[in-house]
């Protein structure tokens, strides 16, 4: 294979990725709004504890969402709603980000409406205590982040006949989108309590709008242990009774992900718990965790406490909350290339305060770094571009018969000393680490509403004029022009349709991926441009010396 088939192959590969995306967006159609259906059980999987913690939680988690009073909270990041049934987390409002449809609004990450619901429970298993379904009362209705105040916190109480108190307490804190939830339990009773918590998240199955369009990002469940590390538990799996996870360790977290954001259930290290996921009913699904409270007796209290981040992906502060919850940002099998790449864009953008700018510095330095290995390339493709007619003539003179042409084409390459595999190692090499790139760049919510410059005001959405994208496919012209033409006419076409092509895909991709995406394509034309020109003067000045 020459390095002309290698590069089309390369473009072939990319086509089928993308509508790879493509088809399997087609294949997970936008499902109808969720009909109320009576719960399944968590993970079959689950080990067995002491009490039948599956059952009971099952008997108390039917899909149907029930209202209660609404406790508003306002903090410097979010403004969230309680609800006193079960006070759940029914609403949370990012005041740091806009929406994705609508830039005048705020960006509304959990919400109960019908259509959308993605909401965090929590509750207790054991006879008599209050799980998601219980009525709270609170003191107000109404909180607020006080100038100079670093948190706030939000009491719920629940109450029986018996004697036994619950308190449920929300802890919000100033610049953090962590969430402190902790339970409270006084036993006024004269029987001992064992009861374990849980805490789960409910969303639907479909993407959030605003996703870009012909590219696949994940959207459901994760489970995270440090000996199993991380897992997705898609929403196809959890219908096909095929979800694969760990369910029961000592540590990790759960949470529900989709592009740029996510929220998570966290316990403290050390606590055993056990992990499950499971379909509520039509098209709707909850990940959670059951911890062990442990063992309360007459007159004693016990408390517990479990971290809530709800929030966007922002890496550098991700793994300060949890252990392994930085791995959300999914970058897939490129992550050790991926992640120390977006490491020096974002210390570049640190110096320029400019995402746009980062892209671009970070593009130059790639090319710089494998400028040895493309020269080669180029070098390579400058000399089948130079041995392009005397390959036409060879396969005028051959006609069909392939074997002969093949023979006559190695003995040109041998006297010329020319080798046709010569540039196909510098590229192959050079593949992951854009690849690498161009899924930092997808998945970095840094990048999202970005402004750039001129009419590029957010570089997570495509160009609203499609400029990029056209420079882009006149970009790829201009590198077609300079390599060497395929003997095969049929190539030759597929080769000068397939930028136009590109750029009809390109429409719809983020404007940074595109930008990057022109970079490097500008930087080749150069870097090709030089080395083409060098190697023909050679061969000229090697041409006159001979004569």
């Amino acid at each position: 294979m020459d390095t002309k088939r290698l590069i089309l192959f390369v473009i072939f590969s990319f086509s089928i990725l993308m509508l790879w995306d493509a088809w399997q967006k087609d294949q997970h159609p936008v499902a109808p709004a969720p009909q109320v259906a009576q719960d399944k059980t968590p993970a079959a999987q689950a080990p067995k504890p002491t009490v039948n913690l599956a059952g009971a939680l099952a008997k108390d988690s039917s899909a149907a969402l029930q209202e209660g009073k609404r406790i508003k909270v306002r903090t410097d990041v979010m403004s969230a709603e309680i609800d006193t049934l079960g006070g759940d987390l029914r609403r949370v409002e990012l005041l740091r980000y806009q929406d994705s449809v609508d830039k005048s609004k705020n960006l509304v990450l959990l919400d109960d409406q019908p259509k959308d619901i993605y909401i965090a429970q929590s509750g207790l298993i054991g006879s008599g205590l209050p799980t998601h379904k219980a009525l709270f009362s609170a003191a107000e209705t109404q909180y607020k982040l006080a100038d100079g105040q670093t948190s706030l916190a939000v009491r719920l109480s629940w109450a029986e006949p018996s004697g036994v108190r619950v308190d449920k307490i929300y802890t919000f804190h100033k610049g953090s989108y962590v969430v402190e939830v902790s339970y409270e339990i006084v036993n006024g009773s004269n029987a001992r309590l064992e009861p374990h918590s849980y805490f789960q998240l409910v969303r639907n199955g479909r993407p959030p709008a605003g996703d870009p369009k012909f590219i696949s990002t994940y959207t459901g469940p994760a489970i995270y242990t440090e000996k199993d590390k991380f897992h997705k538990v898609s929403f196809s799996d959890i219908d096909k009774d095929k979800a694969a996870y760990p369910t029961q360790s000592k540590d990790g977290w759960v949470a529900m992900i989709q592009l740029y954001f996510l929220s998570a259930w966290i316990p403290p290290n050390g606590q055993a718990r056990e992990y499950y996921a499971k379909k509520l009913g039509d098209d709707l699904y909850d990940v959670g965790t059951i911890l062990p409270v442990g063992t309360i007796e007459p007159g004693a209290t016990k408390s517990m406490t479990v971290s809530f981040y709800t929030g966007p992906q922002e890496q550098d502060h991700l793994s300060k909350v949890a252990p392994g919850l930085d791995l959300a940002v999914d970058y897939g099998m490129l992550t050790v290339i991926a992640a120390p790449l977006f490491w020096v864009l974002a210390w570049i953008h640190k110096a320029v305060q400019n995402w746009g700018v980062a892209i671009i510095l970070l593009t130059v330095l790639i090319k710089a770094v494998f400028y040895p290995l493309s020269a080669k390339s180029y070098r390579s493709m400058a000399q089948m571009r130079i041995l392009g007619p005397k390959l036409q003539k060879l396969k005028e003179q051959y006609g069909d018969d392939r074997q002969r042409l093949h023979q006559a084409m190695m003995e040109l390459y041998k006297t010329e000393k020319v080798n046709p595999l010569g540039g196909c190692l510098p590229v192959v090499v050079q593949i992951p680490v854009f690849i690498a790139l161009y899924w930092a760049l997808l998945n970095s919510v840094e990048m999202r509403q970005a402004p750039f410059m001129l009419w590029i005001n957010d570089l997570s959405a495509p160009d609203p004029f499609y400029i990029l994208p056209i420079v882009m496919g006149l970009t790829m012209i201009i590198q077609t022009k300079l390599n060497p033409t395929p003997p095969d006419p049929i190539q030759a076409k597929v080769m000068m349709i397939m930028p136009i092509a590109f750029s009809v895909f390109f429409f719809f991709f983020p404007a940074g991926l595109v930008l990057y995406w022109v970079v490097n394509n500008t930087l080749s034309i150069a870097q090709q441009y030089y080395v083409t020109r060098s190697v023909e003067r050679i061969k000229a000045e090697k041409g006159h010396a001979k004569t």
